[in-house]
């Protein structure tokens, strides 16, 4: 399952993608300093777009830590989306490539084989997510994930979840049902390369 992915748009062309959308972006915490990453990695501090006050067609662009304490004090970075609802708590995290793991194809390698998958045609794409504040005030978030798609089922059994451009808006909106904007994306949406 997920546990690296990669953001390496800067933050005029996010806000060009999300002005594309006409969705506002606030910023109520400044504007933030969002480096190229080619690794963001569980724990790590990344942008999400979470539901603004303002209300729809508008959003808060904040930076919060990869991954909350779970009970058995493992980081919970991935969370089933399937039988829930999320009617508060909804993030787009901003990615424009994730990394799967294989076993590796040449039995002499001792690290895994790394897979990195773009979306086809956009190079700024959000995976659904949530948000919560943890032991202390701390805010995190975490990656919803799903039955795999037919560009992930060679490479893995579950998924993250990819929205689609026109199911931005909606995902930060808590009024419209998850099970209408969380599904797999058709074959061919994704490319797929080995980096590793």
């Amino acid at each position: 399952m997920c546990n690296d992915y990669r953001l390496e748009v800067n933050l005029a062309s996010i806000a060009e993608d999300f002005a594309d959308l006409k969705i506002r972006l606030d910023m109520p915490e400044g504007r933030p300093n969002i480096e190229a990453r080619a690794d963001i990695k569980i724990t790590d501090t990344a942008p999400i777009v979470r539901f603004s006050a303002a209300g729809r067609g508008s959003g808060e662009l904040v930076q919060r830590r990869w991954s909350w304490p779970g009970p058995t004090g493992k980081p919970v970075y991935n969370f089933r989306s399937e039988g829930r609802a999320f009617t508060e708590g909804r993030c787009l995290i901003l990615a424009d490539g994730f990394y799967e793991f294989t076993t590796p194809q040449d039995p002499k390698k001792k690290r895994k084989d790394k897979w990195l998958f773009t979306k086809v045609g956009e190079p700024l794409f959000c995976i659904a997510g949530i948000w919560r504040q943890g032991p202390g005030g701390a805010e995190a978030f975490t990656m919803l994930t799903m039955e795999p798609g037919p560009d992930i089922v060679p490479y893995h059994d579950r998924q993250i979840v990819l929205l689609e451009r026109h199911d931005w808006a909606d995902w930060l909106d808590p009024g419209i049902a998850s099970k209408d904007i969380l599904r797999a994306l058709p074959a061919g949406s994704l490319t797929v390369e080995q980096v590793g």
